[in-house]
């Protein structure tokens, strides 16, 4: 089985891939690691890099058809990445929606390395608010698909008042049942 997680910014979708991988003894791949890492070796945030998507689609191709290929030749698998979901159609889909003010505040306690760092949770905020604008926008451009759309999703999470554990051990309950 593939489980492909995506969802809001803060909304936990590495945490909970990554414990989910752990439980399931299945490998992690994270999308958006990879493209902060194309971003850190281009000298970019990757706010930068995805403003570059917006007119140059290879800012997403890498990643894109990276998870494509290892939705094809793989299992035993958990794919965090906003598009995994597109590219690996015949996976588990899960989307973990989350208060954007709250995730805001948990980004801002852990701020990642490929980011320029927020001055307070208010500013992050204000950032994730135009990173899901211009993701969606680019995505809705090359791919004609829209990430926010819950209907694409199998199962769908709001994490703003759970923990990482309570949110993995429904989407285990779920994949359980579709694994019997």
């Amino acid at each position: 089985m593939i489980i492909t997680i995506m969802g809001k910014p803060g909304s936990g979708k590495s945490t909970v891939g990554k414990l989910i991988a752990k439980e399931l003894k299945y490998d992690y791949f994270s999308g958006g690691d990879l493209r902060g890492k194309i971003a850190m070796e281009r000298g970019l945030t990757i706010d930068e890099l995805n403003k570059i998507g917006e007119t140059e689609r290879w800012t997403d191709d890498e990643c894109d058809k990276l998870i494509e290929k290892m939705g094809k030749e793989q299992n035993n698998l958990v794919l965090d990445s906003r598009t995994a979901w597109h590219f690996v159609p015949k996976s588990f889909k899960v989307f973990l929606d989350v208060d954007l003010k709250e995730a805001a505040k948990r980004v801002f306690k852990d701020q990642r390395p490929d980011e320029e760092k927020a001055s307070s949770a208010n500013e992050l905020y204000e950032r994730m608010n135009a990173r899901m604008e211009n993701d969606n926008s680019r995505y809705k451009k090359w791919y004609k698909i829209d990430y926010l759309n819950l209907k694409n999703y199998d199962l769908v999470i709001d994490t703003t008042k759970l923990s990482p554990q309570e949110t993995v051990k429904r989407i285990l309950a779920e994949v359980k049942k579709r694994m019997n």
